[in-house]
């Protein structure tokens, strides 16, 4: 299982977020994207941080009770993010899944650029194959 890469299961065309975004304008590009949380970068590509659908909930509560909509991604974004590596191992992800609150984690490479994102769902599917691929009969 330690040849099983985050860079070859990760999601490379992920929702990314900015820290003066609306946070109304966050909710809908998660929405739009069917993610359940986004990495969010400065004008780098550098991650700063990670807002999750659960972070943005009680703000969007309120505002709809207010009618307001003046919270920005920054109140709210978890900083710093726990992020990933390309090159970490699917089975150490999913082992710190199983200790760490996150379902969705950037990926960066070394200098914290936004390369993509995994998920529970993208790693339990990197396992899986891996498992069918193991217990196929040779012909």
């Amino acid at each position: 299982m330690q040849s099983l890469k985050v860079i070859d299961h990760m999601k490379r065309r992920t929702v990314k977020l900015t820290v003066d975004m609306p946070v109304a304008e966050a909710v809908e590009a998660l929405l739009l994207g069917k993610q359940t949380g986004a990495g969010v970068v400065d004008k780098n590509n550098q991650l700063v941080g990670f807002l999750s659908e659960q972070d943005c909930l009680s703000r969007m509560i309120t505002s709809s009770y207010y009618r307001e909509q003046v919270s920005l991604v920054k109140d709210l974004m978890q900083s710093p993010a726990l992020s990933v590596k390309g090159y970490d191992s699917i089975l150490e992800l999913a082992q710190t899944m199983l200790k760490e609150k996150p379902k969705v984690y950037p990926v960066v490479d070394d200098n914290g650029e936004l390369l993509g994102s995994i998920s529970r769902s993208e790693v339990l599917n990197a396992i899986d194959m891996h498992l069918r691929d193991g217990y196929k009969k040779p012909v």
